[in-house]
């Protein structure tokens, strides 16, 4: 095992550590000299660099017990220097984490480094955070590994960043899957008409097709021209939009009825998430796949606001079996980002839904 070298004598920190100071040494050396800094020893220099590390630097004893505790773990894991000196380093690991040391000090008894061990930590305060190790042997002045030196990194951002990009990446497959649905339900739905009407194939569809398009400019348009969650629109215009490609000429193919209800726009897209999903089903399985189904939307407010969707006319509904797919997912997180819950009832005449959000809107 290679021995440490050039490390003063009891030094309690690793070579990589020391290695962040040897620029600043080179660049001081000149200065070699000067009163005051000709006292100052490497280490000194060292400890003052980790001390203001961007990082949690943290050293323990091979036996767990923390020596060392810089500004950033404080930061970090909010416990103070004071308060973490002394203690177990088992207070910032989940119970569920507590094999990991036992990996991590068996690593460093044979001398052996850890680099980018990205993990879970835990705060003061019970808050999880996810965070990347890179951990060390401390030896004493006789080559004798007595600790470790680990230098912790935040990446809880990097992870939630990963995370929405997935989640995006996923819901744009899904959309694609269901643009193609619709588009084949849309062409089957104009070719009926168009051979019971006499009407132009090309045209009804095409006039479908911008009726989805109307849909996204609607949201969009709402979205952007609103002044802050304040502003709002109708809810009954916004399903109207949404649900407009699937309507007949009579409309009696999408009834809506009840309270108008002002929606905040910064629930709009939540709102047509929901709507949209609920439609390509109804496209798939239920009344929308069917001439002669039909779908109603209840919209009633008191201190929350109620929406209500019946299917009518469409075949036997069917429970879904075996694991949910996204659209289930991003259903579920549709309805708890609006603090909100629903109910499906799948009634011999045809699904029915309920959802309900408890954060009511302004109204108008």
């Amino acid at each position: 095992m290679e021995r440490e070298t050039n490390a003063p004598a009891g030094s309690s920190f690793t070579a990589d550590e020391r290695k962040k100071v040897s620029s600043v040494l080179a660049i001081n050396s000149t200065f070699a000299e000067h009163p005051g800094i000709s006292a100052l020893s490497a280490e000194a220099w060292l400890a003052a660099i980790v001390e203001n590390s961007d990082d949690a630097i943290v050293s323990k004893t091979i036996n767990g017990v923390i020596t060392s505790w810089n500004r950033s773990a404080e930061r970090l894991f909010g416990f103070s220097a004071a308060e973490a000196v002394g203690r177990h380093i088992s207070i910032i690991i989940p119970d569920d984490r507590l094999h990991e040391e036992d990996t991590i000090i068996d690593h460093i008894r044979n001398g052996r480094r850890i680099e980018h061990f990205e993990t879970v930590r835990q705060h003061k305060n019970g808050t999880l955070l996810d965070i990347s190790l890179t951990i060390s042997p401390v030896r004493d002045k006789e080559g004798v590994i007595v600790g470790a030196s680990k230098i912790a990194r935040d990446i809880s951002e990097r992870k939630r960043m990963a995370e929405r990009q997935r989640l995006m990446l996923r819901e744009m497959h899904h959309r694609i899957k269901n643009l193609f649905a619709i588009v084949s339900a849309l062409i089957s739905v104009s070719e009926r008409s168009a051979e019971t009407a006499g009407s132009s194939l090309a045209d009804d569809l095409r006039a479908r097709v911008a009726a989805l398009a109307a849909a996204q400019n609607f949201v969009l348009r709402e979205c952007e021209g609103g002044s802050g969650e304040d502003a709002s629109t109708s809810l009954l215009g916004l399903i109207d939009a949404i649900l407009s490609a699937h309507q007949d000429k009579e409309g009696a193919r999408i009834v809506m009825k009840g309270q108008d209800v002002r929606v905040n726009n910064a629930m709009l897209t939540s709102f047509a998430l929901l709507l949209h999903e609920f439609a390509t089903n109804a496209i798939k399985y239920g009344s929308l796949s069917v001439n002669r189904g039909r779908v109603e939307i209840e919209v009633a407010c008191n201190d929350s606001i109620v929406l209500t969707w019946t299917e009518v006319g469409g075949p036997p509904p069917r429970v879904s079996e075996g694991s949910a797919g996204f659209g289930s997912e991003l259903e579920r997180m549709t309805i708890a980002s609006l603090k909100g819950w629903i109910h499906r009832e799948w009634r011999s005449d045809g699904l029915r839904i309920v959802v309900e959000i408890p954060d009511r809107p302004s109204n108008g």
